[in-house]
């Protein structure tokens, strides 16, 4: 049952969608734009770096928040799982914000909110990740391959570090983290496959942190 309700507490602070909410500023709709989603590169990318940046912070903070209640709510009671836990009220903002029931399931990539659930979950796993996004995007200018690569790097950490004992859990409960944080990666590469195909195709769009966008 615990479970369940960690999943509908990130569900619904998953529904809080920053880059539909400042495209309404402009009076528009942002999933009419560009990629057609209302995640963080989109609103880069349709409104600029100040509005990219709010999309950014906002979605990184509602899959913070949805973590942040969950361990308020479990943290005495559970705290032999609370990192499974946690997991679980990630993959809830992440599937809210992917998939918003108020917006007719049409939402972002879950990547900026990705980043809140690593943030929250393991500040080490995010250093890494952080370094490896930002070395390859200084080199490829690809968000997509950027925010993939660090997803499966994230991945592999869990699984390095939980195998070493980090999350104090026993192995059943250790195996379980891994497969929520599978389901996260798995439906990461799922939003991400027209970029991916572009990736290969070598048509994907580059993103430069300049005033206008380089071709």
């Amino acid at each position: 049952m615990e479970r369940i309700i960690c999943l509908v507490i990130g569900y619904i602070c998953g529904l809080f969608q920053t880059g539909y909410i400042i495209g309404k500023v402009y009076k528009t709709d942002i999933r009419e734009h560009g990629s057609g989603n209302a995640g963080t590169t989109n609103a880069f990318r349709t409104f600029g770096k100040k509005a990219g940046a709010l999309t950014l912070l906002g979605d990184c903070l509602k899959c913070v928040l949805a973590i942040a209640i969950v361990r308020i709510i479990y943290g005495g009671s559970m705290s032999s799982i609370l990192p499974l836990l946690t997991l679980y009220a990630a993959l809830g903002c992440i599937l809210g914000h992917n998939f918003p029931i108020s917006m007719e399931f049409r939402g972002g990539k879950g990547i900026a909110a990705s980043v809140g659930m690593i943030i929250a979950f393991d500040w080490r796993i995010f250093l890494v990740c952080a370094v490896i996004f930002f070395a390859l995007f200084f080199t490829t200018h690809y968000v997509s391959l950027c925010s993939l690569s660090a997803y499966a790097a994230a991945f592999i950490l869990v699984l390095v570090f939980g195998q070493m004992g980090k999350y104090g859990m026993d192995q059943p409960h250790t195996i379980e983290l891994y497969i929520v944080m599978a389901v996260l990666t798995g439906m990461a590469f799922y939003r991400h496959r027209a970029n991916i195909g572009r990736l290969i195709h070598g048509t994907e769009g580059k993103v430069f942190l300049s005033s206008k966008n380089k071709k």
